[in-house]
C-alpha cells in the first residue's frame, strides 16, 4: 500500500496534493471571508449567503479585479472558467480510496 500525502483545507474540506495549491487556496478563502464582512457591514439587509456568494466571486477574480482598477474594467465583463472553483469541487466531489480521515485517540 502505497502513502499519499494529501493537504486539506480547514475551511471548507477541500483537498490537495501538493502544499502551494492548498496555501494558495486558503489564502482566496481568507481574502473571501474578509471581502464578505465588508460588504456586510456596508450594505444593509444583504443576506449572509449573498454576501458569501459576493465575497467568493471577488477572491477569485482579484487579478482581474486589480487589472481593472489599473485602467481595463472590460475584463470584469469576460466569463473565465475559475481554476480553483473547479479544483475544490473535484476534490470535494472525488471518493479517493486512497484518502483515509484522520481519527484522533485511535
Amino acid at each position: 500500500m502505497a502513502v499519499v500525502a494529501v493537504w486539506k483545507c480547514d475551511r471548507d474540506g477541500a483537498m490537495f496534493d501538493n502544499k502551494k495549491d492548498a496555501e494558495e487556496h486558503d489564502k482566496m478563502l481568507e481574502l473571501a471571508a474578509n471581502i464578505t464582512s465588508l460588504i456586510e457591514r456596508h450594505i444593509d439587509g444583504i443576506s449572509e449567503q449573498a454576501g458569501e456568494e459576493i465575497g467568493l466571486l471577488l477572491a477569485k477574480r482579484r487579478e482581474d479585479l486589480a487589472k481593472a482598477c489599473k485602467g481595463k474594467p472590460e475584463i470584469l465583463l469576460e466569463e473565465k472558467e475559475e481554476k480553483a472553483e473547479t479544483e475544490t469541487e473535484t476534490a470535494q466531489d472525488s471518493d479517493d480510496d486512497r484518502v483515509t480521515p484522520f481519527v484522533a485517540n485511535q
